[in-house]
C-alpha cells in the first residue's frame, strides 16, 4: 500500500469504515463507495498537486489573477473519469447533480476540505456550488442553458455578489445596490465587495443581490437576484481583497463598482422581490459544505500536529514532543472537539434532507458557530507545536488559519446566528417556568399528603445543592 493513503498504525482504514455510527443508516452503498474514491483521490492526487498549483499561479499580482494553473485541468479530467463530479447538488431537489443527499455529500466535503485543489477538481468549489444551486432551483430554462450547463461542465466559473462596503451587510436587508427597471432592461448602480470568484479569468457570470423595491413595507421583499455577465459595460473591478495577506488567487474576493450597468430583464431570477428567499435557499446547504470542509481542515491540522510531535529530530528538553503531557492533552481535546463538531454537522445535514434548509435553521446556526471555532482551535494547537515553522510558509497551517478565521464571518457572522439562536431558545422560557412552577406546586402537595414539612424539603434541597458543589 502506498504511504500516500496510509492513515493508521495498522495501515489504511477506508473512509466508508469511519463513518460515524449515527450517520451510517443514512448513507447508501453507492455513496459509501464514492466516499472511498473521494478520499483516495484527495490524498493521492490533490494534496500532492497543491504544491504545483501554488507555483503555477505565479508571484506578481498580475500573474496571480490572470492564471489558470494547468494542474487543475489534469485533476478535473481524473475526477471525471472516476465519476467524482458535481456531488454537491442534493438528490431530493436537483436532477442535474450526482444524486447524493446533503449528508452523503457532507461526508465527501470533509475530504475536499483537506486540499486546496480538490473542490475545484471535482467541480464542487464555492461560490460555483451555491450559484449552481440557485440556477438549478430558481432559474428558468434560458438561464439554465446559458449559465448552468457550462458551470456544471466546469467550463466557466462564477462569482457571488452580496456584501457591500458602505453598509452593515451582516443584515442583508441593509444592502443598497439599486436594480431599476428601464424598459426591457434593468440598470444596476452601487458597490460590492468580498465578491468571491470575481478575480478568476474564467469567471463569466455574477449572481448579484440588489434592491428593486427599497420602499416596500416588507423589508424582505425589497431585494432581487439578477444575473450579470462579467464583461457588461460599467463594471469596474477596483481591487482584490486579502485575508491576513493571503489573496486566494486566482479566484479572489473583489471590490467592484457598478455604474449604469444594463442587463436584459430576462436575467432576473425568479422575479422581483424574491431575492431574500433565493439567498436563504442558497446559504443553507452552503453552510453545511463550509462546515464539513472546515472539519476536513481541522483533521488535516491534527495530522500535522501528530506528525510534529512524532518527529525524531525535534526533542525539546531531551524528549519527543509526544512525551510532554501538555501536547498529549491538546491531541485528546482536538480529537474530542473534531468528532463532536462532525456529529453536529451531520445532524444538520440529516435535518435538511428530512425537511429543507428552513426546517433546519437551528441546526445550521449551531454548526455555523461551532465548527469554525473548533477548526481554529485545532489549527492553533498545531501551529504552537511547530513554533516558528507554524506561522511561516513552510507549513500550510498559517494559510489554513487565515481561511478558517474567515469562516466566522462569511454566510453571516457568529453574532447573527447566536442572537437568533438565543431568541428562539428564549421563547421556551415561559413554558419552562410554568412547568417548573407546576412541579414545585405538586411537590408541595405531595409533602402535605405524606406529612412532610415543605420547609424541611426546601432546606434539604438547598443542602443537597451545596453538597453537590463540593
Amino acid at each position: 500500500m502506498s504511504d500516500l493513503l496510509v492513515n493508521s498504525e495498522k495501515g489504511h482504514l477506508p473512509a466508508s469504515q469511519r463513518i460515524p455510527a449515527i450517520a451510517k443508516p443514512f448513507v447508501s452503498e453507492r455513496a459509501a463507495k464514492t466516499l472511498d474514491l473521494v478520499e483516495k483521490f484527495v490524498e493521492e492526487e490533490c494534496i500532492p498537486a497543491d504544491a504545483v498549483f501554488v507555483r503555477q499561479i505565479g508571484e506578481t499580482t498580475e500573474q496571480r489573477f490572470s492564471s489558470h494553473p494547468p494542474i487543475i485541468e489534469d485533476l478535473k479530467a481524473k475526477a471525471k473519469r472516476l465519476g467524482l463530479w458535481n456531488m454537491f447538488l442534493p438528490k431530493n431537489h436537483f436532477k442535474e447533480g450526482a444524486g447524493f443527499s446533503n449528508l452523503e455529500y457532507g461526508l465527501m466535503a470533509e475530504y475536499l476540505g483537506k486540499s486546496r485543489t480538490a473542490s475545484e477538481a471535482t467541480n464542487c468549489a464555492a461560490p460555483d456550488t451555491g450559484n449552481m444551486e440557485v440556477l438549478a432551483k430558481y432559474g428558468n430554462e434560458q438561464q439554465k442553458r446559458r449559465w448552468l450547463d457550462p458551470l456544471l461542465d466546469g467550463k466557466i466559473r462564477s462569482a457571488f455578489l452580496m456584501t457591500e462596503p458602505q453598509v452593515a451587510s451582516s443584515d442583508a436587508t441593509n444592502i443598497e445596490m439599486r436594480i431599476e427597471r428601464d424598459g426591457d432592461s434593468y440598470v444596476l448602480n452601487g458597490q460590492k465587495w468580498w465578491s468571491s470568484g470575481a478575480g478568476d479569468p474564467r469567471c463569466e457570470i455574477y449572481v448579484v443581490l440588489g434592491k428593486t423595491d427599497p420602499n416596500n413595507a416588507d423589508k424582505y421583499k425589497q431585494q432581487s437576484v439578477i444575473l450579470v455577465p462579467h464583461d457588461t459595460p460599467g463594471i469596474t473591478i477596483n481591487r482584490m481583497l486579502s485575508v491576513f495577506g493571503y489573496d486566494d488567487a486566482p479566484h479572489g474576493h473583489g471590490h467592484i463598482t457598478f455604474k449604469n450597468v444594463r442587463v436584459p430583464a430576462t436575467n432576473m431570477v425568479l422575479g422581483e422581490g424574491r431575492g431574500f428567499e433565493i439567498i436563504q435557499g442558497r446559504l443553507g446547504p452552503g453552510r453545511i459544505h463550509h462546515a464539513m470542509r472546515s472539519i476536513g481542515a481541522a483533521e488535516k491540522a491534527l495530522e500535522w500536529f501528530l506528525a510534529r510531535i512524532n518527529d525524531e529530530r525535534k526533542k525539546p528538553f531531551g524528549q519527543l514532543l509526544n512525551k510532554h503531557g501538555i501536547m498529549l492533552e491538546r491531541v485528546a481535546r482536538s480529537r474530542i472537539e473534531i468528532d463532536a463538531a462532525r456529529l453536529a454537522v451531520l445532524n444538520a445535514a440529516i435535518k435538511i434532507d428530512e425537511s429543507n434548509a428552513k426546517g433546519a435553521l437551528k441546526e445550521i446556526a449551531e454548526v455555523k458557530v461551532l465548527v469554525p471555532e473548533v477548526n481554529l482551535t485545532v489549527i492553533d494547537r498545531a501551529i504552537q507545536a511547530y513554533g516558528g515553522a507554524g506561522v511561516s510558509q513552510d507549513t500550510p497551517l498559517a494559510n489554513m488559519y487565515a481561511l478558517g478565521r474567515t469562516m466566522r464571518i462569511v454566510d453571516g457572522p457568529d453574532e447573527v446566528h447566536l442572537v437568533q439562536l438565543a431568541k428562539n431558545e428564549n421563547k421556551r422560557g415561559p413554558a419552562h417556568k410554568r412547568r417548573l412552577d407546576a412541579q414545585k406546586k405538586k411537590g408541595e402537595e405531595l409533602c402535605r399528603k405524606f406529612g412532610v414539612s415543605t420547609n424541611d424539603v426546601l432546606h434539604l434541597n438547598r443542602q443537597s445543592g451545596k453538597k453537590s458543589k463540593l
